[in-house]
């Protein structure tokens, strides 16, 4: 008879001990994903990147011919691109990447004032494929910095920092922003 409630109190604490190490492992192997996605979503910037920079030339080349007393847009597209190939930095990388973005958003609405370049096949193709390419890395540094914002956060959470913590998971990730510059309009004069 008082074999019954010690085998009950047996039972309860292995059942209770299978839920922790489920859980245990579970936000162990959480931790694992959520620090895998942001190495992840930094390449997938940087891809993005990547083809963006392929294509800036052909686009260059394209406007070239039509927007000759906007060679100073040009010239710092063209300067701002090499400089992001050599970066070496996530940080470096990042303020380049602006500096492109904004230097096309001049080159987008000079190119407007130019009738005979807007009508070009080649130049609406390149503006499409670039204005596509800027949209997706702006989704994917979205995707980091939701990331980055999840992992910060969990290994801050309890009780899943006890498994941060054990894991030595402390260090925090910066999120991508958007600089002060980049806030104000694009102005383009003649």
């Amino acid at each position: 008879m008082v074999l019954g409630p010690i085998i009950l109190v047996v039972a309860l604490l292995a059942l209770i001990t299978v839920i922790v190490a489920a859980w245990y492992i579970g936000t162990y192997n959480a931790f694992i994903q959520l620090k895998a996605d942001i190495p992840k979503s930094i390449s997938n910037i940087e891809v993005l990147l990547k083809q963006r920079n392929d294509e800036l030339p052909k686009l260059i080349a394209s406007v070239k011919g039509y927007m000759k007393h906007e060679k100073g847009t040009l010239a710092e597209l063209t300067k701002a691109r090499t400089a992001w190939m050599r970066a070496k930095t996530l940080e470096q990388k990042a303020a380049l990447n602006d500096q492109i973005s904004s230097a096309l958003k001049t080159v987008f609405a000079v190119a407007e004032n130019y009738p005979k370049l807007e009508a070009s096949a080649n130049f609406q193709q390149l503006q499409g494929r670039i204005s596509g390419l800027e949209n997706e890395i702006t989704d994917r540094r979205e995707f980091y910095n939701d990331s980055v914002t999840t992992y910060n956060v969990r290994i801050k959470q309890f009780p899943a920092n006890i498994v941060a913590r054990n894991m030595g998971l402390s260090e925090t990730f910066e999120l991508f922003k958007a600089r002060p510059e980049e806030l104000k309009d694009v102005k383009v004069e003649f």
